[in-house]
């Protein structure tokens, strides 16, 4: 009998394929100049890392913020996956703000540093992505072999690889730093969370966000840790950012002020009411989750849904050391917007979701 699992990971697979014709419809429907003062578009990606502007969006914060600063705010929301087509659509003024892993944002900085200057708004939380396995001989990375094969989003180029590649850097030298890349296959979270329940398929290892490590944790004895982006990173850190143009963020103030400050009302509010906010996000991202799992992500102490970049200048500095970005960053200031320096910055004092009384200058970085 064929498994359910495999069924859904076959099925999955063929619309994965058609990813790219989607984001042309959609590119088409929203092409267009860079929106004016009083209009924002922005675009997301699925998952419990995106609750921050799931709550945004369902309590119309934006429009909120952008009336107490008297300008009426039309807001445009998208659903996109993968770093690559964000990237497209900003650079084409078909969106003014979108929504990636720290290293592919970093890498856009990078790029347009002169130009368009694209630089990071804010973060949506410090979460760990896990690298799962379903190989009983793999305890480290140094156990996988040829054999083994790692699905990530975006192989090579996506927040898994490059988190990999800078761990690989460390264990087998900086001039084979892309050596796990050569068993990186790309595959989208769900997909490679039903290939490690089902097991039987060629994927046999997941780097894994929330909920999907969760899922799979739960849904097969098999599937084990290996380490985590945490572990590589030296603790805790940004997984997600927000980023945008200089010319967005200079042109419209008022609405791009809004936006700042209906983040940060949303990382208040599910702080502050974490079973609604599982709610908000089943409701939003039409997730058939149960709220119970939702709610236990939400309290894990790993999970802090903030706005507060955390960690992100390791990226900055070792990326840098690989090739990977041209550019040398001196701090994390110097790819954040001014706005993101400020609230809670210098050495002000405060707490996280762990208790923990810290600095501001030791985690905004």
């Amino acid at each position: 009998m064929t498994s359910p699992y495999r069924s859904t990971f076959t099925a999955r697979l063929k619309r994965h394929l058609a990813v790219g014709v989607t984001f042309g419809v959609l590119a088409t429907l929203l092409a267009g100049p860079a929106a004016a003062e009083g209009k924002i578009r922005i675009a997301q990606q699925f998952g419990i890392a995106y609750l921050i502007l799931d709550v945004v969006r369902d309590q119309a914060l934006i429009e909120k913020h952008g009336k107490e600063a008297g300008v009426d705010i039309a807001v445009e929301w998208a659903s996109i996956s993968g770093a690559t087509a964000m990237n497209e659509a900003l650079l084409a003024n078909n969106l003014d703000i979108v929504s990636a892993g720290v290293p592919p944002a970093l890498t856009l900085w990078d790029r347009t540093k002169g130009k368009q200057d694209v630089k990071l708004v804010a973060a949506l939380g410090s979460l760990p992505n896990y690298l799962l396995t379903t190989n009983p001989d793999v305890h480290t990375l140094k156990d996988f072999s040829d054999k083994d094969r790692i699905a990530v989003p975006a192989a090579g180029v996506g927040f898994q690889s490059r988190t990999l590649q800078i761990e690989a850097a460390k264990l087998f030298g900086q001039e084979n730093f892309q050596k796990l890349d050569q068993i990186s296959i790309s595959l989208p979270h769900p997909d490679a969370t039903a290939a490690l329940i089902s097991g039987g398929t060629e994927v046999n290892s997941h780097f894994s966000s929330a909920p999907f490590y969760y899922q799979a944790l739960q849904g097969n004895k098999a599937v084990h840790k290996v380490i985590s982006s945490y572990d590589i990173l030296g603790g805790p850190a940004t997984f997600n950012v927000l980023y945008t143009s200089a010319a967005f963020h200079d042109e419209n103030p008022k609405t791009y002020a809004a936006f700042y400050a209906a983040l940060q009302e949303a990382a208040n509010w599910i702080n502050a009411n974490k079973e609604k906010a599982a709610d908000t996000f089943i409701r939003q991202q039409k997730s058939k989750l149960s709220p119970a799992l939702i709610l236990e992500i939400i309290n894990d102490p790993e999970n802090d849904f903030t706005i507060v970049p955390q960690n992100t200048f390791v990226y900055a500095r070792e990326l840098h050391k690989l090739g990977v970005l041209k550019n040398e960053a001196s701090s994390w200031k110097d790819y954040f917007f001014t706005e993101a320096h400020g609230e809670n910055g210098g050495l002000a004092p405060f707490l996280n979701v762990h208790g923990q009384d810290r600095t501001a200058a030791a985690i905004r970085s």
